[in-house]
């Protein structure tokens, strides 16, 4: 069965949908005020900033701004993959600090999956936590010649303990049709995202935080955050509006907000589960250009997502969360495509939100000491898990903490912007086409190679 009219088109995402609905609004901010810390972005990365300031220095006055409402943007729409990925490679710090740097990066990463678990559990967090590890398979001759290249390179680096998997192995995880091989490492677990934003922002609370909501900020400025409410005086303003950094005066080029989509199924019966495994409840992802990313719900839904239309000229986000109808054409075959089983299971819902994507394509967290502006993002994707690294180490920085988190390489990291339109949507939409593309070229023949739309792509990106 395919999507139909039954089909919850936006309203945010689906994971709201299930965690009860759209959360009561909190207070907005009442007039100008003064504070310690003023953190602009009610998501992940707000939210760990704050808990970690808080759990250091309880007397610090912290605040939290946030548009909507805590985890409207991608904190609440994202796949639930709490892993361990180096957002931009390892490959980049061993140029600019030494491989030790980057193998300290890895280190870094990996417990940060450890800690969003220790410190769920701590709080009381129930956040359908699985830490079933990440599982990714090749479909076509070319999509495994990339996967087992990666498997050598991820191999030669401690601490990635990356596992090869023909496809006999692979299908005794997951039966993934068409699969020749697959690769597992164990530093991911599976989580709802809505439930660990909404446990983590009533933490902060606890904590003494102050969440206001409603409440938009339109630009920054060293000791001041300036919203439609009043302004905000701070000795510390920190940016954490990830996707969302465009709308904000003079950072309409920083980060470009990239559109990502997903759908969710019915429950799937226990016939189809039997079928397809997954017992392990690991989160799923593929070596397409175009990938797709994947999890079992705690409730055996499938949440399966991939690009749609990737970027909306002038760098324009959406409301509340609705796709395109191809999108969502294109998700369901592709899911019917994976998992044959799945066919006659209705989507029930279907939802889009924006990332933050750096041009250079590697996430980053710094603060200027001169002026107290603070900043991170940029995790294309990879944000579950990095937002709790730039959590904890934004907190450092602030404080002043001469720790192991503030000498990572990607500390005070800066890419060059991006460039203005219509220079950005052509080449968003280029890279996507030749991805895209060369997707097609390769499922047609069964050619080992890349497909050269692939290398176009890679190169119009700077990747």
């Amino acid at each position: 069965m395919s999507e139909d009219s039954a089909t919850v088109n936006g309203d945010v995402s689906w994971w709201w949908r299930d965690a009860g609905g759209l959360p009561t609004v909190r207070h907005a901010l009442p007039g100008s005020i003064d504070v310690d810390v003023a953190i602009v972005g009610g998501g992940y990365t707000g939210l760990w900033t704050a808990y970690y300031l808080k759990k250091a220095q309880p007397d610090l006055r912290v605040a939290v701004l946030e548009q909507r409402f805590a985890g409207f943007g991608a904190s609440g729409r994202n796949g639930g993959w709490l892993t361990n990925s180096v957002t931009g490679g390892r490959a980049r710090y061993v140029d600019t600090h030494g491989r030790d740097a980057a193998i300290a990066q890895q280190r870094a990463l990996n417990e940060s999956v450890d800690e969003v678990i220790a410190v769920t559990a701590h709080e009381g967090i129930d956040a359908d936590i699985i830490k079933g590890g990440e599982f990714e398979v090749a479909r076509t001759p070319a999509q495994l010649a990339r996967l087992e290249a990666s498997a050598a390179h991820e191999q030669a680096w401690p601490h990635t303990d990356l596992e090869l998997l023909d496809a006999a192995a692979a299908a005794r995880r997951i039966s993934v049709e068409g699969a020749l091989g697959a690769t597992w490492h164990p530093h991911c677990a599976r989580v709802h995202p809505v439930k660990l934003v909404s446990g983590l922002a009533a933490a902060v609370e606890r904590l003494g935080v102050a969440i206001y909501e409603n409440t938009l900020v339109s630009e920054i400025s060293p000791g001041h955050a300036v919203t439609d409410r009043g302004t905000v005086r701070a000795s510390h303003v920190l940016r954490a509006t990830e996707g969302f950094t465009p709308d904000l005066k003079g950072e309409h080029r920083t980060w470009l907000p990239m559109n990502s989509s997903m759908i969710a199924t019915a429950p799937l019966p226990a016939s189809a589960w039997d079928a397809i495994g997954w017992n392990g409840r690991e989160t799923l992802g593929d070596f397409a250009h175009v990938y797709m990313y994947a999890q079992r719900t705690a409730d055996d839904r499938i949440a399966f997502g991939g690009r749609g239309v990737p970027y909306r000229y002038g760098s324009r986000v959406d409301t509340d969360g609705a796709t395109q109808q191809r999108t969502i054409s294109s998700l369901t075959a592709l899911l019917h495509s994976f998992f044959p089983a799945a066919a006659d299971v209705p989507i029930d819902h279907a939802w889009a939100g924006v990332l933050g994507v750096p041009r250079d394509w590697a996430a980053t967290v710094g603060m200027d000491r001169t002026t107290g502006l603070g900043w991170a993002g940029g995790y294309v994707g990879t944000g579950v898990t990095a937002t709790n690294l730039a959590g904890r180490t934004l907190a450092d920085l602030v404080l002043g903490n001469d720790s192991e988190l503030v000498r990572l390489p990607w500390v005070d990291h800066r890419a060059k912007r991006w460039e203005v339109e219509p220079l950005r949507w052509l080449a968003v939409n280029a890279i996507y086409t030749a991805y895209h593309a060369a997707d097609r070229t390769e499922a047609s023949n069964s050619s080992t190679r890349t497909a050269w739309p692939a290398n176009i792509a890679g190169w119009i990106a700077g990747r």
